[in-house]
């Protein structure tokens, strides 16, 4: 059993829950997630870790409430209890000074995105963030980013923050005043998408986390095989990070849309 120690409501389907797991704390690095069951029956959900405290002994999860099993967890106060957290797995960022990094995250993908942000900037880099989301309510976990990134840019699709338009307005933005050396995008398969599209064109080297996709978290199901490069691979065990100059998004997005 872990025990939520905390919990803050980002969004009306969006919640970050701080939960006890002093070994999990200890050996994460950015990149790695983990399965979480709430219940002897629970399903098993795979959650990239936001944060972590290796004094407190803690992890951070953010999570979107879009099912049964996501609800349930949302759900949960402080003093109540996940019944397993089980990792850290995957394989952690590769983490380098490139000189200056651009990090796009949309929605949730912020979460995920943050570890990658802290790394990056502890490893010398300029970091260039952009933030998007439908409206204000949707940016999350902006002082956090703030505090590790150079720059950053709020996108909004309503325009209720921040400058008005997609993801990939921010990124062009970017690219057009100066030089990118890597870039990092996480959130939607179709943000994605369309930001390795454009870094393509400008020659900018980019990954892309596909954790969206995973089921199982360690290989056995095959539900997150995904091509790229023209190969099967396996992001549970993979990744969940890849070049996004080199995934087959259409694929992918036709699967997550067959699993909705």
């Amino acid at each position: 059993m872990n025990r939520i120690v905390s919990k803050e409501q980002f969004s009306a389907n969006v919640t970050k829950l701080v939960v006890e797991a002093p070994l999990i704390a200890k050996a994460r690095r950015a990149g790695h997630f983990v399965i979480v069951r709430c219940g002897d029956k629970g399903e098993r959900i795979p959650l990239t870790i936001a944060d972590s405290d290796v004094k407190q002994g803690t992890i951070t999860l953010v999570i979107q409430a879009v099912g049964e099993s996501t609800k349930k967890i949302c759900a949960l106060n402080p003093g109540d209890c996940l019944t397993d957290v089980v990792g850290p797995l995957g394989q952690a960022t590769h983490i380098q000074n490139y000189g200056t990094v651009l990090c796009c995250g949309g929605g949730v993908g912020v979460a995920p995105l943050l570890p990658i942000i802290r790394a990056m900037k502890a490893a010398g880099n300029r970091v260039v963030s952009v933030l998007a989301g439908r409206s204000k309510d949707l940016i999350i976990l902006e002082k956090e980013v703030r505090e590790s990134s150079d720059d950053v840019i709020i996108m909004t699709d309503d325009g209720s923050y921040g400058k008005q338009g997609l993801v990939t307005a921010g990124v062009e933005e970017v690219i057009k005043r100066e030089k990118v050396d890597y870039c990092v995008t996480i959130g939607p398969a179709i943000m994605m998408k369309f930001v390795a599209k454009l870094t393509k064109e400008y020659n900018v080297p980019t990954e892309a986390s596909l954790n969206a996709i995973m089921v199982d978290g360690t290989g056995m199901c095959g539900a997150c095989r995904v091509t790229v490069g023209g190969k099967t691979r396996f992001v549970c065990v993979e990744g969940p990070e890849f070049d996004a100059h080199q995934i087959d998004f259409d694929e992918l997005m036709m699967r997550l849309k067959g699993a909705q």
